[in-house]
């Protein structure tokens, strides 16, 4: 799966260096190419000239390259990568990668990079828990960077506790199932709806939610990391468009029915992530409605069942995906939702999980499949939960 990929390494001042050793190893068993960038502070811990040795490449430090004038381009470098890897990465590399700081080539490789970044923290336990650590941490995950957990284990201090670097054999298996799952989604086709539907009761006023459409965007974004083709059929939200990514905006459920209507035929996979409105007014007024003594009623209607109409229409090898927020006998009312609207999959989550459902960075799912298998996931970030979900469509791709 590694064959021909370019991973560009860099190695920070951290006993663990020693582990770039193996992991340098283990992707050229792969048939990856590796291009090692150490900081000044690492060659204290393992030298260039092993990593160079099993590298098969020059190791850079400096950006000097020597004294006639010549510099290791560090743009050159980070364009030049699929993923870059830094591993070990110390609690002094990590603050400079949150913080923006380039003192040395590795950091400003860091900044000029274009592709995937993944991050393997190494440190003492203390030093791993510090809240300036947990801090530069976020901020990395939040610039859309991976982190590889550090590990639970014997320190180098004596100590025990979690800060060891992960093996190299888990950061190899992480990015072989990377790549594996990204050229799976090459080719194809991809609607995902976001966002709430608002249905006009006169020119000022609508029936809609509180969606905020985050979940369905994180969804749109990592499809299309993964490179498919995305189409995103959004209700009103105020989220910047994700990158690589045609955006359809609509207001109303028959507006978002009549998008998605339109090239169904034509995808492999529909996402329905938006919170559409089950009733919309009867009748519109053209004018506001202006206030008056008593009581205003407003006769409601069914609106076009989106997802159960896309379930009447599927064709074989098409997966669709729907989405379940209850309050009430969840699983239950989300595996019937499952079968009357004929999903592969039904993402679960309830308004009575603390910090799941509307308006959240954060979500708690559950994902069920058509075959009933069940898995639960722990509430995590939305950008986390995207790739869970994401993760087992591509599995279902291959069953």
């Amino acid at each position: 799966m590694l064959q021909g990929k370019k991973i560009l390494l860099g190695v920070t001042g951290s006993i663990a260096a020693y582990k770039s050793a193996y992991l340098i190893r283990y992707l050229i068993k792969e048939e990856a190419e590796v291009q090692v960038v150490m900081t000044p502070s690492a060659s204290e811990f393992i030298s260039s000239l092993t990593l160079s040795t099993l590298s098969k490449k020059p190791v850079y430090t400096e950006f000097v390259k020597d004294n006639l004038g010549q510099w290791n381009n560090h743009v050159d470098l980070a364009l030049w990568a699929d993923l870059i890897i830094i591993a070990p990465a110390s609690a002094n590399t990590v603050g400079k990668m949150a913080n923006g700081i380039t003192d040395n080539l590795l950091s400003a490789v860091y900044l000029s990079a274009k592709c995937p970044v993944w991050v393997a923290p190494a440190m003492d336990l203390d030093m791993y828990a510090h809240p300036s650590t947990k801090e530069n941490i976020d901020k990395l995950k939040s610039f859309g960077n991976t982190i590889i957990d550090a590990e639970h284990g014997e320190l180098a201090s004596g100590l025990v506790g979690t800060g060891r670097m992960a093996e190299p054999e888990t950061i190899v298996k992480n990015i072989r199932d990377f790549f594996l799952s990204k050229s799976r989604l090459k080719g194809k086709k991809v609607i995902v709806t976001a966002g709430p539907t608002y249905e006009p009761i006169d020119p000022v006023r609508f029936i809609g939610n509180h969606s905020s459409g985050k979940m369905g965007y994180e969804l749109a974004a990592e499809m299309a990391k993964r490179g498919a083709e995305v189409f995103l059929i959004s209700g009103p939200t105020q989220i910047a468009v994700p990158a690589n990514v045609k955006i359809i905006k609509v207001k109303t459920a028959a507006e978002m029915y009549e998008e998605v209507n339109k090239i169904f035929s034509q995808v492999d996979i529909a996402v329905l992530a938006a919170a559409v409105a089950d009733y919309a007014p009867e009748k519109v007024a053209d004018k506001k409605i202006k206030k008056q003594e008593g009581e205003m009623e407003i006769k409601l209607s069914k609106t076009i069942d989106i997802a159960a109409e896309l379930g009447k229409k599927k064709k074989n090898g098409q997966i669709i995906v729907g989405f379940a927020l209850e309050t009430d006998n969840e699983l239950e009312n989300a595996q019937t939702k499952l079968k009357n609207k004929n999903f592969d999959m039904i993402v679960l989550n309830s308004l009575n999980e603390k910090g799941a459902g509307f308006g959240y960075d954060t979500n708690k799912i559950t994902i069920i499949s058509r075959d009933n298998k069940i898995v639960p996931f722990e509430l995590k970030s939305k950008k986390e939960v995207a790739s869970d979900i994401v993760n087992a469509i591509v599995e279902r791709l291959h069953v």
